[in-house]
């Protein structure tokens, strides 16, 4: 490789002071991810390198007019975070600019120069510089005065960058026309992706806060029973009173436990809405309560689970429909598991509901 004696300066120099540059890194790795995690941001990656020799060599052989000096060659040191979502660039650029310095003059954003093969190079790309009041070291004054580049990119976009960067730019050999064609659908494809990625969450998550909207408002027969519902309206501790009423059997206390495992429970009990959850605990509460009279007699139990109040309303419910024992050993396997140990319990249940009345 024949470089001119400009360039073979700046390479010089840049020997000189790699140690800076690779000291830059990991203050610049240790600082994203500090910040990241404050603001509970998760990213799909975050990596930084500084540039090889080679590399530099190789881009001052294409681009030496540009360069006088080391210092106009911005990305010797660089960082890259990557994004789920295309439109979480944003959220990233916006800590970016809190955290460090940014020459503006010297950004790109890429997304509003794209070409339309080039779908991988829609990069968000700071120039940046590390503040004296987010890290300084006496001994080292060049760090808060060398600039490094960040760039800001989704997955998909990563990912086709990688790819294209591997078969296609920088390549020695010209790629014939057919396979840029084809390139450039897939680049097409991958954007439309990207953006219906997008697209389709912020959906999901409107119907999301919708649901918990129309559950928090008590409209509980407009609420279908999904996962996402199910957790909402157990936010509401639909069943704390019935589960204090039962700890007071023995004047004990109630802990609270994991009750997502009644979800499936309740839609194989045909529940459609929450609605229908909400009727069963106003039918059967009562007779819940009587059975966890019998179950407690005499034991002098005084911590009882939460889920007691929801499993009693579940056997109450099977036994009222008419399910038997049988019904009563598929709930205790849908919850725990197949055991020889449910049939005996059934029958225990089964005998203590024909106490009260239930059968």
């Amino acid at each position: 490789m024949m470089l001119d004696m400009q360039s073979e300066m700046i390479l010089n120099e840049y020997r000189e002071k790699l140690p800076i540059y690779e000291k830059m890194k990991t203050v610049i790795l240790q600082l994203l991810r500090t910040y990241l995690d404050e603001n509970h941001v998760i990213v799909s990656g975050l990596e930084a390198r500084v540039k090889s020799e080679q590399s530099l060599a190789g881009k001052m052989e294409l681009k030496s007019y540009k360069y006088h000096s080391l210092e106009d060659i911005t990305d010797v040191v660089g960082a890259r975070i990557i994004t789920y979502y295309c439109d979480e660039v944003d959220i990233i650029s916006a800590l970016a600019e809190k955290l460090f310095e940014i020459d503006w003059e010297n950004s790109v954003d890429k997304r509003k120069m794209l070409e339309i093969d080039r779908f991988g190079y829609l990069s968000l790309h700071y120039v940046c510089r590390i503040p004296e009041a987010l890290y300084k070291d006496p001994e080292i004054p060049q760090i808060n005065q060398i600039r490094f580049e960040l760039q800001m990119r989704s997955t998909l976009q990563h990912v086709w960058a990688n790819m294209y960067h591997d078969i296609g730019y920088k390549s020695d050999v010209e790629i014939p026309l057919e396979y840029q064609r084809n390139m450039t659908r897939l680049a097409g494809m991958l954007e439309l992706a990207d953006e219906q990625f997008s697209h389709i969450r912020k959906e999901i998550n409107g119907y999301r806060r919708m649901v918990q909207t129309m559950v928090t408002n008590g409209n509980f027969d407009e609420v279908p029973l999904n996962g996402d519902t199910f957790r909402s309206f157990l936010k509401l501790m639909p069943f704390k009173n019935l589960a204090n009423k039962i700890a007071a059997i023995n004047q004990g206390e109630v802990y609270e436990d994991n009750l997502m495992p009644y979800y499936n429970v309740l839609l194989h009990m045909n529940m459609k809405t929450i609605g229908d959850i909400v009727r069963m605990c106003n039918d059967y509460s009562e007779s819940a309560y009587q059975l966890a009279l019998i179950q407690l007699a005499g034991t002098g139990l005084d911590i009882v689970a939460y889920s007691v109040a929801v499993q009693n309303l579940c056997i109450v419910f099977i036994l009222e429909k008419g399910y038997g024992e049988a019904g009563l050993v598929r709930l205790f396997e849908a919850l725990y598991g197949e055991n020889d140990y449910h049939q005996q319990r059934a029958k225990r249940i089964y005998e203590q509901a024909k106490k009260i009345n239930l059968i």
